[in-house]
């Protein structure tokens, strides 16, 4: 059986397709307590302290533990200590499944974790009097999660610090927001876990899951803090000590359902094969469009992880990252993390959603591209005969493009550093790169000799110059005949070039082995006859 590429399976066996947020885990803070100037201000100007001390604040501190015990007591529902090790989402199911209606609070959990919290110390001037110094520290405080199911949002959790400044986290899901939205608007759908696997208008599946942004998010949040135990008094709240939104880790997903298993299986066997140097700077560049130094900070690796039968790949870029894995044997999950929106110099406020979203989709289709380009080598004969022959476009003439020159071999090899770069590439960009590849310092590959190579690339159609620019940018059929080049020289030229050319025994072996490998190799880029 001759397996499928991974452009095959890309193009011909997808049934469905959806690009949508996925969980969002936010932070909510106050701005103006974010300081200790700020912290004391609030002291001196609202609880009336003439020496600010972070002791002044425990009473509000008591008053929010308090207020929450009282909420699970009269709205009756159950206040659980989390066990040391326990998983809350396993907890959080449980009750899930046992809730009657469309909306409310499942239940309140308790747990004791580290927190970014004020504290005070005695401190000496210089004439030895003692004097209070608020700073920043880390220590163990209690942390209310409250579970919720919302009727847009589906489940989710508020999670809040009991000591000051009363720092809020927020998680919540893209898809189960969507899912809801779907069923709201009588659109039949077929659920799969964390997405949607298929659907009968799926542009407008499409068009619902691009409607979520930050006004929804924001206005979800403070529907439950009207309605849950609020840290801050009425008071506070009018003098503008309110809530803003962060993100601390966004997911984008493009999901691609397969029409079979054994497809998704294939993809992952062909990806594992072709693309384990995906993670490498160069590579990392190209799919988050960003320059990658030496002084970048990260991990840059390609890590296959297999858990049971079923493979993932994952990409690391600083602290954020591409997964990709075979979601319940039915579809290609494409993932892309941002754990840190500063690794784009994009500011963590929520009203930035929409250009980390940008970020997080296209560095999903820019991995998929990657993996397609290396498979789809799908030309005519008639294209690879034009290729290796003279051409003449508007009374410009170009030489050919043959197989196994060396020079041709180091210009498609250029094509491919090339072939995903958003904008382009110029003379000067890829003149170094073909030096190197021909072993040649660059003064000796010179400026004409590489606008020669340009023009030829440009009249055999592989590249085309951007548009009242002096850049160049590969086609679709270049980035193809680019990658078949260097496949054809690696699994034929280069071993050829090894064989013993003596009629021995062990050379006729070797040639039967290249033969062998050949014919494989051209049946899988479908160049037999």
């Amino acid at each position: 059986m001759i397996r499928k590429s991974v452009a095959e399976i890309l193009t011909d066996h997808v049934t469905f397709e959806l690009e949508a947020i996925d969980r969002m885990y936010l932070n909510g803070y106050v701005p103006s307590l974010q300081t200790g100037g700020g912290v004391v201000y609030f002291m001196k100007q609202h609880l009336g302290a003439r020496v600010p001390s972070t002791m002044m604040v425990a009473p509000m501190s008591e008053r929010f533990v308090a207020a929450m015990a009282h909420f699970a007591e009269t709205e009756g529902v159950d206040l659980v200590t989390f066990k040391k090790g326990q998983r809350k989402d396993e907890v959080a199911q449980e009750y899930l499944a046992a809730f009657q209606g469309d909306e409310g609070v499942l239940f309140i959990g308790k747990a004791q974790e580290k927190a970014s919290v004020f504290r005070t110390e005695k401190r000496r001037d210089e004439t030895g009097k003692t004097y209070p110094w608020i700073y920043r520290s880390t220590t163990p405080v209690n942390h209310y999660y409250v579970y919720l199911l919302d009727r847009d949002f589906g489940p989710l959790f508020i999670k809040f610090c009991s000591y000051f400044p009363y720092a809020v986290k927020v998680c919540l899901n893209g898809h189960e927001w969507l899912k809801r939205q779907l069923t709201q608007r009588g659109v039949a759908y077929e659920p799969l876990d964390n997405g949607i696997r298929s659907t009968d208008d799926p542009m407008r599946v499409q068009r619902i899951a691009d409607t979520l942004d930050a006004a929804k998010i924001d206005a979800v949040f403070r529907k439950w803090l009207r309605r849950l135990p609020h840290p801050f008094t009425t008071a506070h709240r009018a003098a503008g000590y309110r809530y803003q939104l962060s993100i601390l880790q966004a997911e984008f997903a493009l999901t691609q359902v397969l029409d079979r298993p054994r497809t998704g299986r294939g993809f992952f066997e062909e990806v594992m094969r072709e693309n384990l140097d995906v993670g490498r700077p160069d590579q990392m560049q190209l799919i988050f469009n960003r320059r990658v130094t030496r002084q970048t900070p990260g991990q840059f690796r390609t890590r296959i992880l297999t858990e049971g039968v079923v493979p993932s790949l994952h990409v690391d870029y600083k602290k954020s990252r591409v997964k990709q894995y075979h979601k319940e044997n039915q579809a290609l999950r494409t993932e892309t993390t941002i754990n840190n929106t500063y690794d784009f110099e994009i500011g963590r406020a929520l009203r930035n959603l929409p250009a980390l979203r940008e970020i997080g989709f296209a560095a999903n289709r820019r991995l998929l591209r990657v993996e397609y380009l290396s498979h789809d080598c799908l030309i005519g004969d008639d294209h690879l005969d034009a290729l290796t022959q003279p051409v003449v476009v508007d009374s410009q003439r170009a030489a050919a493009l043959r197989l196994g020159d060396r020079r041709v071999l180091a210009l498609m090899q250029t094509l491919c550093l090339f072939a995903l770069h958003p904008k382009g590439f110029r003379h000067r960009d890829v003149r170094s790169a073909v030096a190197q590849l021909l072993g040649r310092p660059c003064d000796d590959y010179g400026p004409g000799q590489m606008t020669y190579d340009l023009r030829r690339l440009r009249l055999h159609e592989l590249i085309e110059r951007v548009p009242r620019t002096h850049r160049y940018r590969i086609t679709e059929s270049g980035a193809r005949l680019a990658v078949l080049y260097l496949r054809i020289y690696a699994r034929g030229f280069r071993p050829a070039a090894s064989l013993p050319t003596t009629g021995s025994r062990r050379g006729s072996q070797a040639l039967e082995r290249l033969d062998a490998a050949l014919t494989t190799f051209l049946q899988e880029v479908r160049l037999v006859a």
